[in-house]
């Protein structure tokens, strides 16, 4: 578990981040003050929203880096990459507010039958990745929460954001993951 305090050194840690990049093209170096929890290898997810809307969300499911260097790397990426809006403008700094989700390591859903999954999905605490052939989606648990999502529907979204049909999650060949999230944001 990561602390408030932790969190909030997250949430600023990911606004330098992107700040620097807009404004220098630099990636800002680990803080001196980083907390050793911190450098823990961890999953993490940056979320960008302006006027309340999704403005960028890039991370990594997967545990594969220092917890600090992902939300540096993954924050920048939100703000320029995210090929579904144009790069952040540094004018657009003061109206963007970021959400840093800290994630657990994903685990394979075990069921016997497909139809399972819905009764072993827990909305809103439960984030999903959903795996077939070279195609992969994941949705955080706040999605579910934030759209009034049953488990049902957080498993079709899941499959239709992989690039599959919304009712492949019933194919035998689909593999389902859940993690969990904690979920840090800055103040409006």
């Amino acid at each position: 578990m990561i602390s408030s305090q932790e969190g909030n050194f997250l949430i600023k840690l990911a606004r330098n981040a992107i700040a620097t990049y807009l404004n220098e093209r630099k990636v800002i170096d680990i803080p001196i003050d980083t907390p050793d929890s911190l450098m823990e290898k961890r999953g993490a997810f940056v979320t960008i929203n302006e006027s309340g809307n999704l403005r960028g969300c890039i991370g990594y499911s997967e545990p594969i880096k220092p917890l600090v260097n992902t939300v540096i790397e993954v924050a920048i990426s939100a703000a320029t990459s995210d090929p579904r809006f144009y790069p952040l403008k540094k004018t657009e700094l003061e109206k963007i507010t970021l959400e840093v989700s800290v994630l657990s390591k994903p685990h394979l859903i075990q069921v016997t039958e497909p139809q399972e999954y819905l009764e072993k999905v827990k909305v809103s605490e439960d984030g999903l990745i959903v795996e077939k052939g070279f195609n992969k989606g994941l949705l955080l648990p706040q999605v579910a929460s934030e759209w009034g999502w049953d488990s049902e529907e957080l498993l079709c979204n899941t499959c239709m954001k992989a690039g599959l049909s919304p009712d492949c999650w019933l194919d035998s060949d689909t593999k389902v993951y859940n993690f969990q999230a904690q979920v840090f944001q800055e103040k409006e």
